[in-house]
């Protein structure tokens, strides 16, 4: 069985990193087929139902020690890490020089 470790970015409407920092195990899926009677896409493989919340981990470490004690074949995806700029509120009304025209 071959799995995926990841940390998965924050989503859009986060806008700390409270939640950032978990690793997840994402079973990759092969078996799919569409269901010729009703058009639905049907799956023979039973962990297609393990969502990401299922399996959660604090650490890449603690990701991979379990997929090798299950004997999973694991790839880790590194994780993007965005360059935050420290900021204060007081940033935005800072004087910024004389306003630039087009015209020049």
């Amino acid at each position: 069985m071959q799995v995926v470790i990841y940390s998965p970015a924050r989503t859009a409407s986060q806008q700390g990193s409270g939640k950032v920092g978990k690793w997840k195990i994402n079973f990759l899926s092969t078996q799919k087929w569409e269901n010729p009677l009703m058009g639905w896409t049907s799956t023979g493989d039973p962990y297609s139902h393990v969502g990401d919340s299922a399996l959660t981990f604090d650490s890449e470490e603690a990701a991979k020690a379990f997929a090798e004690k299950h004997g999973w074949e694991y790839s880790v995806k590194k994780p993007h890490t965005p360059l935050l700029k420290v900021k204060s509120y007081a940033d935005n009304f800072k004087w910024k020089g004389p306003p630039k025209s087009g015209e020049e």
